[in-house]
């Protein structure tokens, strides 16, 4: 495996393991460390995929990172509020 499997992998492991943890009740979806992991984890693979030039893959992984980006200011905004 290459560098850009690497990064890419390990950004998949992430967005996995949030998904894994959220639905055997460890994190809800929108508790920060949730929201951390698939944010590294779809921007590591989106960044993979445009190394690797996979239009559709950027496109998932490009909105998946945009859509986590807003759960992460979203929460930054309650967190403040309290």
């Amino acid at each position: 495996m290459n560098l850009i499997d690497w990064i890419g992998f390990i950004g998949v492991f992430q967005i996995l393991l949030a998904y894994f943890l959220n639905i055997t009740g460890k994190v809800k979806h929108n508790d920060l460390s949730s929201i951390l992991l698939n944010l590294i984890g779809a921007g590591m693979a989106c960044l993979a995929s445009v190394l690797l030039k996979y239009i559709p893959f950027i496109i998932l992984e490009g909105i998946w990172t945009l859509i986590s980006l807003f759960s992460l200011v979203k929460y930054l905004r309650v967190q403040k509020v309290h």
